[in-house]
């Protein structure tokens, strides 16, 4: 039961970091001479959603917001995550310097570390044990790092096309996930 709760949260997170379909932006920013340090980004964004996880309840609770209430608004980010991903359409904008250095921001945060990842966390709570949401995090760190360091390489590797079917796969997948969150939390 462990396992595949940490393989369950491992995937539903993967899908909201989305680090395939945040490779075209990031082999994006590496041609514009964007430099990308892949351990400080990964360390970075790893530091905010452990952090996030572990007070994201108590800042809840201090402004006064339910954890199912949380859970709701979050399924709904995850929701237009996934219409994003499957339909090609922009509803966030992230705005993204040229030249300098993009490891903290826009790669730690808010590519990988951004508002649906966090809202994720939170709303992860609701339905897994914390220890399976820490090795998830983790698990997926650990893939963040790979595919930093690797982009070059990725970039020869991978056609256009199958990043592209891989988001459109994960969108679904996030779509399935946000309705099924919806449904738990609304009482």
């Amino acid at each position: 039961m462990v396992l595949q709760s940490i393989l369950s949260v491992t995937l539903i997170l993967f899908s909201v970091i989305d680090i395939p379909g945040s490779l075209p932006v990031i082999l994006s920013m590496k041609k514009e001479g964007t430099k990308i340090h892949p351990f400080m980004a990964t360390f970075a964004a790893g530091l905010i959603m452990i952090g996030f996880f572990f007070s994201g309840s108590t800042v809840l609770k201090l402004i006064g917001v339910e954890m199912s209430s949380f859970a709701i608004a979050g399924s709904l980010i995850i929701f237009f995550i996934g219409l994003e991903m499957v339909l090609g359409i922009r509803f966030f904008r992230d705005s993204h310097e040229d030249g300098g250095s993009g490891t903290i921001v826009p790669i730690a945060f808010p590519l990988i570390a951004g508002a649906g990842t966090l809202t994720t966390l939170i709303s992860l709570k609701t339905e897994y044990d914390s220890t399976s949401i820490f090795v998830a995090v983790l698990i997926n760190l650990v893939i963040v790092y790979v595919v930093l360091k690797s982009s070059g390489w990725l970039s020869k590797k991978l056609s256009a096309q199958a990043i592209s079917t891989m988001r459109k796969v994960f969108g679904i997948l996030l779509l399935a996930i946000s309705i099924q969150m919806f449904r738990n939390n609304i009482v």
